[in-house]
């Protein structure tokens, strides 16, 4: 594993992806900022994070002999594995909302955006960045809902072991997925679902329009399954539907 470490970048996946596209690149590189002035999220949703509190970075990995069709069970992998180490930290009340942002009872702590260069039927690569607040205390108003592991646990933590951490977990998560542990991922993800069987309000996001249901799972697609007030279960896509923030 090489890691990159710079001091100030605008975001780590697109530094990363200029460098897979000008050079070859080991297996496992990481880069990792100190100050991400650009970061993204899902859907380009901006990411904030406080120069040298926080953990911003990217991993590069090849896959090896998965195919488009598993790219559903990359997202489970990355984020069972984020799961489970902050779980041995010890984080209170950890799920997965769909797709990958990790929280901490109803508060946000971890945002994921993954990225993936196909060739034909196969998946060619892959860059996993994370966004994890970690030692930031205060956040802008807009961001009501997020907070850090040190406003959690209460203590000041070290970054590089926590990444240390991150790393090791998706190197194991990712090598079950290459020996196509399809089913374990996905009951695992499920597992840990945000939300799972609870009454919530949803945005449209092409009408803009809400409307309550209930989330009965994600379908190995990788849709979101809701429950709807007339009993009937749908299968929404990430650019359709979002949970409404609270």
């Amino acid at each position: 594993m090489k890691i990159i470490k710079l001091n100030a970048i605008d975001s780590t996946n697109s530094f990363l992806k200029e460098l897979v596209q000008d050079s070859l690149v080991e297996d496992y590189t990481v880069v990792v900022a100190e100050s991400q002035t650009s970061g993204r999220g899902q859907m380009n949703n901006s990411w904030h994070s406080k120069p040298f509190k926080n953990l911003t970075f990217s991993i590069f990995t090849k896959l090896k002999g998965l195919q488009t069709n598993h790219q559903p069970y990359l997202n489970f992998a990355v984020s069972n594995a984020i799961f489970e180490a902050l779980n041995e930290m010890s984080v209170p009340d950890l799920k997965i909302k769909w797709p990958n942002d990790i929280m901490s009872g109803n508060l946000k702590i971890c945002g994921v955006l993954i990225e993936t260069t196909l060739s034909n039927q196969n998946i060619k690569n892959t860059i996993i960045g994370i966004g994890l607040n970690v030692n930031q205390e205060k956040f802008p108003n807009h961001l009501r809902n997020a907070s850090s592991l040190k406003n959690i646990l209460k203590k000041e933590l070290d970054l590089d072991t926590i990444m240390n951490s991150l790393i090791e977990k998706i190197q194991y998560e990712i090598s079950n997925l290459e020996a196509l542990q399809l089913g374990t991922i996905h009951e695992n993800y499920l597992k840990h679902l945000y939300k799972l069987e609870t009454p919530a309000a949803f945005k449209d996001e092409e009408s803009g329009l809400f409307f309550m249901g209930i989330i009965k799972g994600v379908s190995t697609e990788g849709n979101l399954l809701i429950q709807l007030e007339d009993d009937s279960v749908k299968e929404f896509g990430i650019k359709e539907v979002s949970l409404a923030k609270g």
